[in-house]
């Protein structure tokens, strides 16, 4: 997906340098924005479980040390998420910005 948003982001910025056909890139635009706010929404959810997880198995460590292990290999992945995510969010704010300069 960072490479998907990342290339059309390129994409835009060539457009926008080009001064191609804006009223179809702002059609196309606002559509890739939907598809990228959607896959934000659903990246933040799965995140928002692996937290849970996490914490639920962390808290349940005091009670068998096996469910410690558990725990740190869902902080792994919950460290990776969030960067996953991090980048997801700047790169859809960028395309905020940059729907902002077609309309001008």
């Amino acid at each position: 997906m960072k490479k998907y948003l990342y290339d059309y982001i390129k994409y835009v910025d060539n457009c926008l340098e080009s001064n191609t056909n804006l009223e179809n890139l702002k059609k196309e635009h606002l559509i890739k924005i939907q598809f990228f706010q959607h896959e934000r929404l659903i990246h933040l959810i799965v995140t928002l479980f692996y937290v849970m997880f996490m914490i639920i198995f962390m808290s349940l460590s005091k009670l068998f040390i096996g469910f410690l292990i558990v725990g740190l290999i869902l902080l792994v992945f919950v460290l990776f998420y969030v960067i996953h995510y991090f980048r997801l969010e700047n790169g859809v704010q960028y395309l905020y910005k940059q729907y902002d300069k077609m309309i001008k």
